[in-house]
């Protein structure tokens, strides 16, 4: 489909201005419409606008943020909504101590918590459960939550910088709704449909969601386009609700890898940022399936169970031709043409969770047991590798000289990694006194993995065992709105590779030191600040040894009289050490704010390689900032009457990181550091709550990076010279009408 022009957008909004009076009036959705609160099921107040106030992403139960022993932020529904976030990376901008890793060309989400974390690490879930989603962030999404440092004691394997959960709408009792329809400067835009609601003589609710979107690529060839629909019902009984859940998604998308650096000057090559390297079939396109099943039963008023189920499906072909090395003097690329055809990934992720509270001696107790189990099974079926090729020239390209390769490479081909985990898992928050409080967890998982590649497959990683790891933290309210913490976790993940044989190497292990304030300011501000410190150990890399070849290689290759080989060891250690701060919430009168800064020094502590050991990790940066402020001016007259005017403007800052685990060009530039450049980025938006034909409508324009700064947002991570390219100027156009 071709990309929407701005007429089509004018013909949305003409479509939508007839929707809302086309509509019965009826009430506005707390949730989705133009109130500030945000609720749980049982009325608890989980936002109230900007400010989070509570999450169970930390406990398993919705716990006020100011009693968890561990750093959480929130970016709420109605930040998502001021921002017109549309991707997890405009979401985490909100958070402190974030930044962004290899991407995959721009096709999966990827990113560093506290330094740590890589693409596909299992780290993103969706309402607690893994996903196999390559972008998890869909207009299903309510909020996100962060869990920063160590998290294996309630969610398994896991790097030790924290978790990412996206929490999901769900079916509501109460008829509501709304259609939106968006125009982009990127010459495109789409239309959004949610509707919820009862359905009438049964204790069924429903809730239906749909998008469409499609927009031209900001850089110089390539469209964007996604289709969602979300169905999903709730049964409410007495003392029990289930909800069911269907998630298919469809998407099509450049696969870009950005820019190169020259090794010369360090910097970006000096080319409009616009331009690409590689040609118009570097294209990914797919599709994903997402069934979910939750359950609540309560006992009593004291004692519930919870059950969660999620199948997820993504299958996904792509066609790149690869930049694979770069000549400074002469400004020649050398190219390669690969393809991944038939990717197919399965996740099974499910848990139960009894929780309850007691009191036991005169301590209350409130009281986690439960039990996962997780299968994560990915297939690269063919992969398609071509030999490399010279000659395309970054100052003056000349596209369509490189054709599709259709060359599988048996040795690539065949890719597999199959996960499956089990555990059991406990935790007690007990409340010593009436101002302190304990938090004590224990989780036991087995586990066991294969990976490898190749026709004939070559297991390259076969591994089993299990894990113990515990969970320790205590809080101390000072005042009724202003607590002090401190807390130690533990965490793990199996070793494995796909590439290169490593059999059963140990995992690796992580734990964490964190102490920290949080306070509730002013009665709309929550705040936290942490400071942590994080060891990484058992971090595997690459050696190389020589043999003497036996008799049957000697047979089959009289000339190879040695054979060298890639050994893999686990030796490594890496460190990360510093201060986040957290601010959201309403400041004064009108006024909101989120706020964040981090400081994260993440190096390499230990190598057998000493030329990395005090090297800082790739992607990684030390300081990172934002501030988002919006003001409500109130009512004011308009084109459609009196309306509510909204405004707000903000910047995010990323400092520099290093491009590369050595923090240097590839050979044989290898005295050339390699980092990527600070930048800053301002962002604006301007938001009208009116009445249209008897009905709740929105009109808003956001305006994305003012100053159109080019920016650097991450590298592969290796010793490559790609980097990936940040969006420039855009203004987006929306209009929302509620019922």
């Amino acid at each position: 489909m071709p990309p929407q022009s701005p007429s089509a957008t004018v013909l949305l909004l003409g479509a939508l201005l007839a929707a809302s009076d086309a509509q019965a009036q009826g009430a506005s959705d707390p949730v989705v419409a133009l109130d500030e609160l945000s609720v749980t099921g049982d009325g608890k107040a989980i936002s109230r606008g900007y400010q989070p106030v509570r999450s169970s992403v930390a406990t398993i139960t919705e716990t006020p943020l100011i009693k968890v022993p561990q750093s959480i932020a929130v970016v709420t529904e109605q930040v998502l909504q001021d921002q017109a976030v549309r991707s997890l990376d405009e979401a985490l901008v909100n958070v402190s101590g974030i930044t962004q890793t290899n991407t995959l060309g721009g096709t999966q989400d990827a990113f560093l918590r506290r330094g740590f974390g890589e693409r596909a690490d299992g780290s993103i879930l969706r309402d607690g459960l893994r996903t196999a989603l390559p972008r998890s962030f869909m207009p299903t999404t309510q909020r996100v939550e962060v869990l920063k440092g160590p998290a294996s004691a309630l969610y398994g394997i896991l790097d030790p910088g924290g978790l990412i959960n996206i929490v999901t709408k769900k079916p509501r009792f109460v008829q509501a709704g709304y259609l939106e329809v968006f125009g982009t400067s990127f010459n495109g835009g789409g239309i959004e449909l949610d509707q919820t609601g009862p359905i009438e003589g049964t204790n069924l609710a429903y809730r239906f969601i749909a998008e469409h979107r499609n927009r031209e690529y900001w850089r110089n060839f390539g469209t964007e386009n996604r289709q969602v629909v979300a169905p999903s019902v709730t049964w409410q009984g007495d003392a029990t609700r289930v909800t069911l859940g269907y998630e298919w998604s469809r998407y099509h998308e450049p696969f870009d890898r950005g820019t190169v650096f020259d090794p010369l000057t360090g910097k970006a090559v000096r080319v409009p940022s616009s331009r690409r390297f590689d040609e118009r079939y570097n294209i990914t396109r797919g599709e994903s399936h997402v069934a979910t099943l939750s359950a609540e039963h309560n006992f009593n008023e004291r004692w519930k169970a919870n059950l969660n189920y999620a199948f997820s499906h993504d299958f996904y072909a792509d066609n790149q031709a690869r930049v694979m090395g770069y000549n400074p003097a002469t400004g020649i690329l050398t190219r390669r043409v690969d393809a991944t055809q038939g990717s197919s990934t399965s996740v099974h992720s499910g848990r139960i969770d009894l929780v309850g509270k007691e009191t036991i001696l005169g301590f209350d107790h409130e009281i986690l047991i439960g039990a996962s189990y997780d299968q994560w099974n990915g297939h690269r079926q063919n992969m398609i590798r071509s030999q490399q090729r010279a000659g395309f020239n970054i100052y003056n390209p000349v596209y369509g000289t490189l054709p599709q390769s259709f060359a599988v490479s048996n040795s690539e081909s065949d890719q597999r990694e199959i996960l499956n985990t089990t555990s059991v898992y406990i935790q007690d928050t007990v409340a010593l006194t009436d101002r302190l409080t304990a938090v004590a967890g224990l989780r036991y998982q087995d586990y066991d993995q294969i990976a490898g590649k190749g026709r004939p497959f070559n297991r390259n990683t076969d591994v089993s065992g299990n894990r113990t790891v515990p969970r320790l933290g205590l809080v101390y309210m000072l005042t009724p709105n202003l607590s002090v913490y401190g807390s130690y976790s533990e965490t793990f993940r199996p070793n494995s590779s796909i590439a290169s044989r490593i059999g059963a190497l140990p995992p690796e292990l992580g734990r964490a030191y964190e102490v920290g304030l949080k306070a509730e300011l002013f009665g709309g501000i929550t705040a936290t600040a942490a400071l942590y410190d994080i060891l990484k150990s058992n971090v595997i890399y690459f050696d190389t040894a020589t043999r003497s070849a036996t008799q049957a290689e000697l047979a089959a290759r009289p000339s190879e009289k040695t054979i060298t080989e890639t050994i893999a060891r686990v030796a490594g250690r890496v460190r990360s050490r510093g201060f986040e701060l957290d601010i959201a919430g309403q400041i004064a009168p009108d006024w909101s704010l989120v706020g964040t800064y981090a400081y994260n020094d993440a190096r390499v502590e230990q190598d057998p390689d000493p030329t990395i050991n005090g090297k800082r990790l790739a992607n990684a940066a030390i300081h990172t900032a934002s501030l988002f402020l919006t003001h409500d001016f109130g009512l004011v007259s308009g084109l459609f009457g009196e309306g509510r005017l909204r405004a707000g403007i903000g910047g995010r800052y990323v400092g520099e990181r290093a491009g590369s685990a050595t923090n240097r060009f590839p050979s044989p530039y290898t005295n050339a550091r390699f980092f990527l450049p600070e930048y800053a980025v301002a962002d604006a938006f301007l938001a009208y709550d009116t009445q249209v034909a008897g009905r709740p409508a929105t009109f808003q324009l956001n305006l994305r990076n003012l100053t159109n700064a080019t920016t650097y947002t991450s590298s592969i991570g290796s010793n490559n010279y790609a980097v990936t390219i940040g969006e420039p100027f855009q203004a987006i156009v929306t209009a929302r009408t509620f019922w």
